[in-house]
């Protein structure tokens, strides 16, 4: 007996292992199932859980949940995704599957379209999927991803790739924005607009994951340096030169930009349009200052030089940044 019942919508898997993650198991029925025909209000997708066989699959909350499908919907689907499992064993340590995880994939049609969310994209990449492709993942991995599946071209900021056939989000939620853009791409921006007000999220979220991370600076080895960093921290809005960072420290500049690198990971220069970045979001969060003042402030100078600056670091404008930010930081 097929698992999919109507043969005219198209067939989505969600792939349920031990150790998945009910949120992330969640997301493609929400969205998926939310997809309706602009003109007629039918239902275009059809979504159903399998597992490597039928029956209860733990999860990382304190409940089990009963999957009714086994590989048999692999074999019927047009298109399978990949949720995050905490439980991956020696596909996360090793990037090897399990002889039960390569028979699963092997059930899949050539041609079908593979989807992972956030860590799932491990899965993908030990089966061998994205070997010479881009892809991403949860930020938090991607450090540990990229040295276990080096033939893999991987983005840790962006919050989904795609890559035709395969596509691969970052973390959690980044997988609504990966299952809009392909409803989106599948049926057209009308019925993903839909689908958005009826789920009550944006149609279209701006910039990558990299606008959520806090990178802390790494810890400084050497002390011969800290002065001029705490000095420049209290001056952001003003102009400051490598010869007057130079100068705290009674360097030269070569001798302290040698010294700043070992001791920071980075340039002065690279490091201080950080702190200014940094500065920026937090007043984009926690006032009211208009995007001129904070400009000013954070040591910009203009409002076009912070949306260039923060563009290229976090992906957003400063009025998107505040927009998704400044609400949260109030409550």
């Amino acid at each position: 007996m097929a698992v999919f019942q109507h043969p005219d919508r198209h067939k989505v898997a969600v792939f349920a292992l031990d150790g998945v993650i009910p949120f992330e198991l969640g997301i493609p029925l929400r969205i998926f199932g939310a997809a309706q025909g602009v003109e007629d209000g039918r239902k275009l997708y059809e979504v159903v859980t399998c597992s490597v066989a039928p029956g209860s699959v733990r999860t990382d909350a304190d409940f089990s949940v009963v999957v009714e499908h086994g590989l048999e919907a692999l074999a019927e689907a047009d298109t399978v995704v990949v949720p995050a499992s905490h439980e991956l064993g020696t596909v996360y340590t090793e990037g090897v599957l399990t002889p039960a995880l390569a028979a699963a994939f092997r059930r899949m049609r050539t041609g079908t379209r593979t989807v992972s969310i956030c860590t799932g994209s491990f899965l993908l990449a030990a089966a061998g999927l994205l070997d010479g492709r881009p892809a991403t993942t949860h930020w938090s991995s991607a450090d540990h991803f990229q040295r276990l599946f080096p033939q893999v071209k991987v983005d840790p900021d962006v919050l989904y790739v795609d890559d035709g056939d395969v596509l691969t989000s970052a973390g959690v939620a980044a997988g609504i924005d990966l299952c809009l853009h392909i409803v989106r791409r599948d049926f057209g921006t009308a019925v993903a607009n839909g689908v958005a007000r009826r789920t009550v999220v944006p149609p279209h979220r701006e910039g990558g994951q990299a606008q959520y991370i806090r990178r802390p600076l790494p810890e400084p080895q050497l002390a011969s340096t800290e002065r001029a960093r705490s000095w420049a921290l209290d001056r952001l809005h003003a102009p400051l030169t490598l010869r007057q960072l130079a100068e705290r420290e009674s360097m030269s500049v070569r001798t302290f930009t040698r010294r700043f690198r070992e001791e920071v990971g980075m340039s002065p220069g690279q490091w201080l349009t950080q702190q200014r970045v940094e500065h920026a979001r937090h007043l984009l969060e926690s006032t009211d200052l208009g995007v001129d003042q904070i400009a000013e402030q954070a040591g910009f100078g203009t409002s076009a030089s912070m949306r260039q600056h923060l563009q290229a670091a976090l992906g957003v404008s400063p009025t998107a940044y505040r927009r998704t930010f400044h609400s949260a930081a109030g409550r």
